[in-house]
């Protein structure tokens, strides 16, 4: 899905050009190797959700703006500082999980070799809390306080790891960390970087966590449901490599079916086993659970723009950007063919 389409926010493909131009001159290092390997994944795209979650959060506390074209450097440097982090935690994952390709394109760590991808990583991470820090001093914590978010989400996954018995609890708690803390600070800093009132800041980042839990239940459904092809990685990468994502948590708990898939998980899987694995959790009403609670974290993000809608006072065109804003998670879940 195109996210800037969806949002349909005027002048938002214009700003992201200017994130984009931004990016490019942040990836930069005086070394040419470091310039090269660090600009690799930025190079190849990407949906760029979070920059647009930021632009679109500081145009919406901009009721009287038109078009985000005209939203100030400092908010798209809080776009430039969101993508930075999330590139570098990247180039961490790939190392993690041995991968090969990343958004079409081979992943930094199979190219250059683990050093080279972990330096790397930690050089954009560098650089994001430098963007950070020219932003002021509540942006620079806040982008700190996401980072180590990040690594507890994944210390927490990881300490599940091959575990069929994984709680849900601990799965939302992972997702929190590991995803939905960097979508909760994109909005956050859209709010912050646009001069918002506080009692908006707040109502933004509640938007931006419950749209992030929702972006990674879409995600952990669309890897056991689509091809690797649309992926730009290996289907069920989560479930071969021990990480047993919603669908997967809800399948086990289905008796009968759940005994069968137990006694093919806690450990590695082959292609072969990986496909009865994922034929027995198409079996079940698991994939649609899992849309379902998606669903719900969707009305959650989109009831925390009330507060905005109050204040735009019947102004339509700003009460028809919020619903696109409050609704694009739904979007997303209607991407998904669930059988």
């Amino acid at each position: 899905m195109n996210v800037v389409e969806e949002l349909r926010l005027p002048g938002l493909e214009q700003a992201l050009g200017r994130v984009e131009d931004a990016l490019s001159r942040a990836v930069q290092a005086g070394d040419a190797l470091l310039s090269d390997v660090a600009g690799h994944l930025a190079a190849a795209g990407g949906k760029r959700l979070r920059p647009a979650l930021v632009i679109s959060s500081a145009h919406a506390c901009s009721i009287s703006l038109k078009d985000a074209s005209e939203l100030s450097e400092e908010v798209i440097q809080g776009g430039v500082a969101v993508e930075l982090v999330h590139l570098g935690s990247l180039y961490h994952d790939d190392v993690m999980d041995e991968a090969e390709h990343r958004r079409g394109v081979q992943s930094v760590n199979a190219r250059w070799g683990n050093l080279v991808a972990i330096l790397s990583g930690d050089f954009l991470l560098a650089r994001a809390s430098e963007v950070a820090a020219s932003l002021g001093t509540e942006v620079a914590t806040l982008l700190a306080r996401t980072i180590a978010r990040l690594c507890e989400g994944e210390v927490t996954q990881l300490t599940y790891a091959f575990n069929t018995e994984r709680p849900e609890s601990a799965y939302l708690s992972s997702i929190a960390g590991k995803t939905a803390s960097l979508i909760a600070a994109s909005a956050r800093l859209g709010a912050l970087t646009s001069g918002a009132p506080p009692e908006w800041v707040d109502a933004l980042t509640e938007y931006g966590h419950a749209t992030g839990m929702a972006f990674q239940i879409w995600d952990d459904v669309r890897d056991l449901v689509s091809s690797e092809d649309l992926l730009g990685k290996p289907a069920c990468h989560d479930m071969v490599e021990g990480t047993y994502t919603l669908p997967v948590i809800r399948a086990l708990a289905v008796e009968g079916v759940g005994d069968d898939l137990r006694a093919l998980l806690g450990r590695p899987l082959d292609f072969p086993t990986r496909d009865k694995a994922r034929d027995l959790i198409l079996s079940t009403t698991a994939l649609e659970e899992s849309v379902g609670e998606a669903r719900r974290w969707v009305a959650r993000a989109d009831g925390a723009l009330q507060v905005l809608r109050s204040a735009a006072d019947g102004n339509l065109d700003a009460l028809e950007r919020l619903d696109f804003l409050g609704q694009i998670g739904h979007r997303l879940l209607d991407t998904l063919a669930v059988p």
